[in-house]
């Protein structure tokens, strides 16, 4: 089992029937694979549909059906397509109940940094900021590590992409809760030590009681 593939698992386990969820570029689109065809959670898109669903079949990909990447995508049955203005209504009107985001940077206070690198080129923050802002709870899906440096780090480095604290960080080696007080350690992953988690993150890690283990079963 790879690294995303474990955090896509895992954060699959965080959604419940009847959850309006927007799946961010990249991993996070991985997180509709591992739930079952009848969850009863709906996916929106911020490039402007609700109930978008795995391509059934490589002939039917269309240029017009995509994911917030571009990537096509199918639609169950009574899905519906809009605008991106009524798309970013919803985000903005706090009608998201969930929303996956990839990150580059999470820190003590729980903010995110996940949309530039300075001196790379970016075509822009895109939605990330109304995503960050508007839906209910905020799930991080990333990796722990970046060419072996820390991800959760004190400090963000990079531009914040909300001044919000987020609720969830998921990665291949702990499963990590924001909090007023700090950072969470929730869970590790199977066959990792918290010592082995520590020495990958930056920031403290507060364990207000031990860690349990990450339950990767779909």
């Amino acid at each position: 089992m790879n690294e995303k593939e474990i955090i896509a698992r895992r954060v699959a386990q965080e959604l419940k029937h009847g959850d309006l969820v927007n799946l961010g570029i990249g991993l996070p689109t991985m997180v509709a694979s591992y739930l079952p065809a009848d969850s009863g959670i709906s996916f929106q898109s911020e490039n402007g549909i609700i109930g978008m669903s795995a391509l059934p079949d490589p002939a039917l990909a269309g240029t017009n059906l995509t994911d917030a990447g571009g990537m096509p995508i199918g639609a169950f049955p009574g899905a519906c397509a809009f605008d991106s203005a009524m798309s970013f209504a919803l985000i903005r009107g706090g009608h998201l109940d969930v929303t996956v985001l990839g990150g580059l940077q999470v820190d003590e206070g729980g903010q995110l940094a996940n949309w530039m690198v300075p001196g790379k080129m970016v075509p822009g923050m895109g939605g990330a900021m109304d995503l960050v802002t508007g839906a209910k709870r905020v799930i991080v899906a990333m990796t722990h590590t970046a060419k072996g440096a820390a991800k959760i780090i004190k400090k963000c480095t990079l531009p914040l992409t909300s001044v919000r604290r987020v609720d969830l960080v998921v990665t291949e080696m702990a499963v990590i809760k924001p909090t007023e007080e700090g950072l969470v350690l929730l869970e590790i992953a199977p066959a990792l030590t918290v010592d082995q988690v520590i020495a990958a993150t930056e920031a403290t890690l507060l364990m207000p009681k031990a860690p349990g283990v990450m339950n990767l079963a779909v």
